[in-house]
Formats: C-alpha cells, sequence, structure tokens
C-alpha cells in the first residue's frame, strides 16, 4: 500500500446517526469547509499541506486561493519550517497531513522552531487514533496528543464533533501561539449543541454526576454519552465531560467532578499513556487523589480492520465505559 493513498481502505458503511437534527460529519470536512471561509474573510490565513489536501480537506482552501496554498510535497519537516517561516511574516499558517506524520515525522522542527521559538504555527491533523482503520498501524498515531502535550507553549485540542471543530478552528486563528488540533478521518455524530462556542482551556459539561464522572475527548465524548444513558438506566448517577482541550486543562471542572463523585473515568482514542488520562490523573494526584481509570490504548499498536472492529477490539465502546464505571464503583 503508498503510503502517499489519500483514501486507502473500505470506509465502514455505518447509518447515519443524527443529533440536534444533523447527520454524522467527519471533523476534517468541518476543517476544510471553516479554513474556506476563514480565507474569504482573512488575506493573512495561509495553508500548507504535505501531498494530502485531498483527505485533509484544505484542497477547498486550494482551488479558491492557490496563491495562499502550499503544498510542500513528501515533506513534512518541510512543511512546519515553512508554517514558521511565515509566521514570522505576519502570516497565520494552518500546516496539515495526517497526524502519525505531523506530530512523528517533523516532531524536531515542531519542538524547535514552532515550540521553542513560539511561533504562530496552527498545526491541524486529520485521520488521528484508531479509526483511520484499515490503513493498520503504521498510520493510526496513538501517541500524537502525548509528543504534543510535552512541549512547552504548545496548546493541544481535540474537538469532539464537526460543530466544536468550526468553533475551533475559528478561535485559533485568532489565538496566538503554537496549536495542535487532532481531528479524525471516518463520520461522527455531531453532538454538541448548534450555538456552542468552544473557549480554550474550558471543558464542556453535558452533567455533572454524584456516582462517577466521565471525561472524555473526541469521538469518545459520544461514547460516553451513550454509556452514561446505559448506567443512568442501572441507577448509577453518571455524568459526561467533554475536555476537548487537553492543554491547557480545564483544572476546575475536574476538580469539581472528582469532589462530587466517587469515581473518574478518562476516555480518549488514544494511549493511556501521556494523554487525556495522563493529564487528569497528573492533575488530580496533587490536588484531590481519587480513584481514576482510563479507558484507551493500552499500551499497544493498532492494527488493520474496520473502525467499528477496531473501537470494539480495543474496547473503546459504551459497553467497556459502562463496565469499567461498575467496577469501578463496587471497589
Amino acid at each position: 500500500m503508498g503510503e502517499r493513498t489519500q483514501e486507502s481502505g473500505v470506509r465502514s458503511q455505518k447509518s447515519e446517526e443524527k443529533t440536534n437534527a444533523l447527520p454524522s460529519k467527519a471533523t476534517r470536512d468541518a476543517y476544510g469547509e471553516t479554513l474556506l471561509e476563514l480565507g474569504k474573510k482573512r488575506n493573512d490565513i495561509v495553508v500548507l499541506d504535505a501531498d494530502l489536501s485531498g483527505s485533509t480537506k484544505t484542497v477547498k482552501f486550494a482551488k479558491a486561493f492557490p496563491e495562499r496554498f502550499f503544498n510542500l510535497g513528501v515533506s513534512e519537516q518541510d512543511m512546519v519550517g515553512t508554517a514558521a517561516g511565515l509566521a514570522i511574516t505576519g502570516k497565520v499558517p494552518f500546516a496539515s497531513t495526517f497526524a502519525i506524520f505531523e506530530t512523528g515525522r517533523a516532531w524536531d522542527q515542531i519542538r524547535l522552531v514552532v515550540c521553542y521559538s513560539n511561533t504562530n504555527v496552527k498545526l491541524v491533523a486529520t485521520h488521528g487514533g484508531i479509526t483511520v482503520g484499515e490503513d493498520g498501524a503504521s498510520h493510526q498515531a496513538l501517541e500524537d496528543i502525548a509528543l504534543m502535550r510535552a512541549l512547552p507553549n504548545m496548546t493541544v485540542i481535540v474537538p469532539a464533533d464537526a460543530i466544536e471543530t468550526a468553533s475551533v478552528i475559528n478561535v485559533i486563528a485568532n489565538f496566538t501561539g503554537p496549536v495542535y488540533v487532532r481531528l479524525g478521518r471516518a463520520k461522527v455524530p455531531q453532538i454538541m449543541p448548534v450555538d456552542y462556542k468552544f473557549e480554550i482551556g474550558r471543558a464542556h459539561v453535558f452533567s455533572q454526576g454524584k456516582d462517577v464522572n466521565i471525561i472524555a475527548a473526541g469521538i469518545m465524548v459520544d461514547t460516553a454519552l451513550k454509556a452514561s444513558a446505559m448506567l443512568k438506566n442501572e441507577g448509577i448517577d453518571a455524568g459526561v465531560i467533554n475536555m476537548s482541550t487537553i492543554k491547557p486543562l480545564d483544572e476546575k471542572a475536574v476538580l469539581n467532578a472528582a469532589k462530587n463523585s466517587r469515581l473518574i473515568i478518562t476516555a480518549e482514542e488514544h494511549s493511556i499513556i501521556g494523554g487525556l488520562g495522563g493529564a487528569v490523573c497528573e492533575f488530580l494526584s496533587e490536588n484531590y487523589p481519587i480513584p481514576v481509570k482510563r479507558i484507551g490504548i493500552k499500551d499497544t499498536f493498532g492494527c488493520s480492520g474496520s473502525p467499528d472492529e477496531l473501537l470494539k477490539l480495543y474496547e473503546l465502546t459504551p459497553e467497556a465505559i459502562a463496565e469499567t464505571a461498575r467496577e469501578g464503583l463496587r471497589k
């Protein structure tokens, strides 16, 4: 399989789920649409890609504003370095490719010319997590959040759906400093309120649970909501918090959730090491120790399969969250 195949693999044919009367939609699609609208309003917006614009959806911006679009080819390091140079000239660069390539191959450049130099670069990576699907372990970024979160000056965001993605992109365009936004490949339910306004460092609390609170990010927010409904049918009061900003963490929301429940569960489509689960555990261990259970990829690589098959295999399902809650509360 060629590494630069923009849409290799067979897409899962799930029926569309609807929330807020809106059909499921990929976060990368919302990114492409929002980027195009930003380009119409602001001449300082520039976009870079590493030969994957059809998949990252930056192709929409490229067609409308070819003079402000730069395809750096299969050279992620050059893409990041060029983005930093454009930022220094006063432009607001959005640099995109698959999450595995952006954070892995260009990590040294991100560290030095973006974070150490504190340049105003927006790294928006698509195809994050296990739901990349059939492309397999080589293309499934399961450690990208940990890599970005460890870097000083970096803000790390994982939107839950298309609604939140659109708001995120508009917000970071006006934010000064390095940002990493992780998006997915597959369509996901739109679960955020239609009038939702994203704020960096502020979680969205769907509900506060007295027994357990599930702190989730990305596609796992919808999964957490489904698990919460299952638990409530059993008499277990389970709250759900969308922690879309991994760094800076909304410490107030985490602390409130811990003080008002018996158990915290974190849920993420990422390794349980160094991501959302790590951030929550680090904060609570120093400020308000309480039992925490982490749902995520358990220190292993991914494999090839359909998104639905992989979510079940790696236990990223409502049933797995609900059982974790039951077990944690029994203890």
